[in-house]
């Protein structure tokens, strides 16, 4: 029997024990909870599951959604989950910014070969081979940490051509650019999470007493968050190839580069469609370096400038002025609108996959909100209390949730108002609090890098052209074998120093 279609029968099998269950009144929810019990991690279990066995992202999540519905009893999940997502602030932000935006900018490109002509200065000056391009990627992954879906998308886009043309796996390269976004973020915290983290812990325990205190916990506990340190240092050993282990999958893509020269394997489907790779640049325009210059000079300007100067980021807005300023400098140096436009609808094709999965993703959000998942998480774990191990079991619950829900700011909004009290009322200890906060702002970090339905994941394999779960395989090993290091260091130090 196919692989797949075995999968597919498991889940028509499950979805008809619910719907029986579901009918004759056995799932139940008491007005008084907050979840539906363990029935509330079945659509992310099953969705994971089906990820990870098909490797069908967009059939899994669809599975997942299904289930919710049935879960809750809101049977028409196009009414109830599909358009309330498809109308919400963050899909239209997709439409607009990730489908629109990066994909036409990307078309455009294509047209007028800026990106080429980058890729052939940078390998002139800093990129020159493959461990330098990893090292340029890292540097980059620093440089713009203002958070994942900003990170990634600024850093991916910009790398991939000089990456491309001096033969860095796509797995090698998502890797990096994944591991760059909210660990920097979380280490270099020079942006809007300490403002959102702080309004978190605000008056959650004596210790968060005032505002001001609240967000610089997020600088104070540096030192400590050993997920995101662990993350970063083993992004920056693998750049230069000095890494003792990579896992078997890495390793493997590591070798195929190295020896055939292809950036994906022959089976992948990267969420970038091919057509983008190549160039299409029409007879008598002259390519430049300005072509990519000027759009990316356009995107950081308006994305990190005004946040220097005025605490705001106008990612949306910055986007789109980018892809403004690569049409109007192509047309000034002589490319006619039609073809202007072409290379924008070419690139918008180009990353309609991405744009379904992260629509998609959105939904099984609010299904997993709407269920009460983390919150089912927390009240059934929060029992399992020895002292010295509360840093780690926060740390590994906060990976779990992060890891089903596919987001660390959602993980933040349910687990930090809970854990901060009942970590003061373990041990008021200043210090053993520290460790606890370090341990969350970690672990929620964790489902950003490997889960494939995490905005984070979608976008670093989006933006380097990679197939997502081959992503998701690749840096998984490597992701929680730092999270294991982490939590071994949080129960030495909990446990040698209080």
């Amino acid at each position: 029997m196919n692989r797949n279609l075995k999968w597919l029968l498991i889940f028509a099998s499950i979805i008809a024990v619910l719907y029986i269950r579901e009918t004759t009144n056995i799932i139940s929810t008491p007005a008084t909870t907050k979840d539906f019990g363990l029935w509330s991690l079945l659509p992310a279990i099953i969705t994971l599951a089906l990820c990870f066995a098909t490797k069908e992202v967009i059939p899994s999540l669809f599975a997942g959604i299904v289930l919710g519905g049935i879960i809750s009893g809101k049977f028409n999940i196009v009414q109830e989950f599909l358009i309330p997502s498809i109308g919400s602030a963050k899909y239209g932000e997709i439409l607009l910014v990730y489908l629109w935006s990066l994909g036409g900018l990307i078309g455009i490109w294509g047209k007028t070969g800026g990106a080429k002509y980058f890729a052939e200065w940078a390998g002139a000056k800093i990129a020159k081979d493959r461990r330098t391009t990893k090292f340029f990627a890292f540097l980059l992954g620093i440089l713009f940490h203002q958070g994942g879906t900003v990170s990634t998308i600024l850093a991916g886009s910009t790398v991939r051509p000089v990456s491309d043309a001096k033969k860095v796996s796509h797995e090698e390269l998502s890797y990096i650019i994944d591991s760059t976004a909210s660990p920097v973020a979380t280490v270099l915290p020079f942006n809007v999470w300490p403002i959102y983290i702080g309004g978190l812990v605000l008056g959650t325990s004596p210790i968060f007493n005032n505002p001001d205190v609240s967000k610089a916990y997020l600088f104070k506990a540096i030192p400590f968050n050993f997920y995101a340190w662990f993350a970063l240092l083993f992004t920056f050993l693998l750049s230069w190839e000095k890494l003792p282990w990579y896992g078997k999958r890495m390793k493997k893509a590591m070798e195929r580069v190295k020896a055939t020269g292809a950036l994906n394997h022959e089976k992948a489907q990267p969420l970038i469609s091919k057509e983008l790779t190549d160039l299409n640049i029409p007879e008598g325009y002259q390519p430049s370096i300005l072509g990519f210059l000027v759009p990316i000079g356009v995107l950081l300007a308006v994305a990190i400038g005004p946040y220097i100067f005025i605490g705001k980021l106008y990612v949306s807005e910055a986007f789109i002025l980018s892809v403004l300023s690569a049409m109007a400098l192509a047309m000034y140096r002589g490319m006619p609108l039609k073809t202007v436009i072409e290379g924008f609808v070419d690139g918008c094709k180009g990353v309609t996959v991405g744009a379904i999965i992260l629509g998609l993703a959105v939904t099984l959000g609010n299904v997993s909100g709407s269920l009460g998942t983390a919150n089912f998480i927390v009240r059934t774990t929060s029992g399992l209390i020895v002292p010295f191990l509360l840093p780690a079991i926060f740390l590994f619950i906060t990976m779990f949730i992060s890891f089903s829900i596919g987001t660390s700011w959602g993980t933040y909004a349910v687990v930090f108002p809970i854990a901060m009290p009942l970590a003061y009322s373990v041990n008021p200890d200043p210090f053993f609090n520290l460790l606890c906060f370090a341990a969350v702002t970690g672990g929620s970090v964790y489902g950003d890098n490997c889960s494939p339905i995490s905005d984070t994941t979608i976008l670093s394999s989006l933006a380097t052209g990679t197939d997502l779960m081959d992503h998701v395989l690749t840096q998984l090993p490597l992701a929680s074998l730092a999270a294991g290091l982490a939590a071994i260091l949080y129960t030495v130090i909990a446990l040698f120093t209080l």
